[in-house]
C-alpha cells in the first residue's frame, strides 16, 4: 500500500493507535499532518516518522474539541500540503461511570471528543476531501455493540459514531469520498492510563480483556494501523460505510 504524494490528517496522534498509523503510513511515503495536544509526543513521533522515508511531518497541536483550532487544522495542513486525501479521526477519551456514579460533565466531555469532534473536522474537511476523491476512516470500537454500565458515555459515543460513518459514507459517496470505520477490541494504550490506571491495574485490565477473547491476546497498535491504511488505500476502493472489526474474537462472546 503506498501513499506516495497523499496527504493524511491524523488526530490523537501523539501516542496508541495514532502513533502506531502514523508510523506505519510514513513507511508508505504518506504526507502526515499530526495532530494532538501534547507538542513533546508530537515532536518524538514526526522523529520517528521522518526516519523512514525522510518526508517530514507536519505538526499541528490542537484540541479537537475547540472549534477554532477545527478549523486551524484543516487551514494548517492546507497551506502547507496544497491538498487533502485522508482524514483519520482517532482522537477519543474514556470517562467511567454510568448512571449512577458518574454527571453531565463526564457525558459531555466525552461525546465533546469522541463524536462532537469528529463531526465538525468532518464537516470542514470535506470540500478538501471531494476535490481530491479522498477518503475517512474513523476510529471506533467494539465498545458500539457492547453495552456497558461502567463507561455508559464512552460506548455511546462509539455507537454514535459508527452510525455517523454510515452517515457520512451515504451522503459522500456520489462525491467519489469513502467514510469507514475501524472498531478495535482491548488495545494497550494510553486511553486507559488517562482515566488513572497504574501500570499494574492495567496490565491486570490486559488480562482480564485477553481472557474474554477467543485468541488470548490483546491487539496492536501496529495491527489496527495496518487496517486503517488498508481502508484509505485504494485497495479498498470500493469499500465505503463499513464498520471493521478488529477485536480477535470478542464479539464472539459477547
Amino acid at each position: 500500500m503506498e501513499f506516495q504524494d497523499k496527504v493524511i490528517i491524523i488526530t490523537g496522534a501523539s501516542s496508541g493507535i495514532g502513533a502506531a498509523t502514523a508510523i506505519y503510513l510514513s513507511k508508505q511515503s504518506a504526507k502526515l499532518a499530526l495532530v494532538g495536544r501534547k507538542a513533546n509526543n508530537l515532536k518524538a513521533i514526526s522523529l520517528y516518522c521522518q526516519k523512514y522515508k525522510g518526508i517530514q511531518p507536519l505538526i499541528i497541536e490542537a484540541d479537537v474539541t475547540e472549534d477554532s483550532d477545527v478549523e486551524r487544522i484543516v487551514k494548517e495542513t492546507i497551506d502547507h500540503f496544497g491538498r487533502l486525501d485522508v482524514l483519520i479521526n482517532n482522537a477519543g477519551i474514556i470517562v467511567m461511570g454510568g448512571l449512577k456514579n458518574s454527571n453531565m460533565e463526564a457525558y459531555d466531555k466525552v461525546m465533546s471528543t469522541n463524536m462532537r469532534a469528529v463531526y465538525h473536522l468532518t464537516m470542514v474537511a470535506t470540500p478538501h476531501l471531494v476535490e481530491s476523491k479522498g477518503c475517512i476512516v474513523n476510529v471506533s470500537s467494539v465498545a458500539s455493540t457492547i453495552p456497558s454500565s461502567v463507561a455508559t458515555a464512552y460506548h455511546i459515543s462509539k455507537a454514535a459514531l459508527d452510525h455517523f460513518t454510515k452517515c457520512a459514507a451515504l451522503e459522500l459517496a456520489p462525491d467519489g469520498v469513502r467514510v469507514n470505520s475501524v472498531n478495535p477490541g482491548f488495545v494497550k494504550t494510553n486511553l486507559f492510563k488517562n482515566v488513572g490506571l497504574t501500570e499494574d491495574q492495567l496490565s491486570l485490565l490486559a488480562q482480564n480483556m485477553m481472557g474474554k477473547n477467543p485468541m488470548k491476546k490483546v491487539i496492536e497498535g501496529e495491527e489496527v494501523a495496518v487496517l486503517i491504511a488498508f481502508l484509505a488505500s485504494d485497495k479498498a476502493k470500493s469499500i465505503t460505510g463499513s464498520n471493521y472489526t478488529i477485536d480477535a474474537g470478542r464479539l464472539l462472546n459477547s
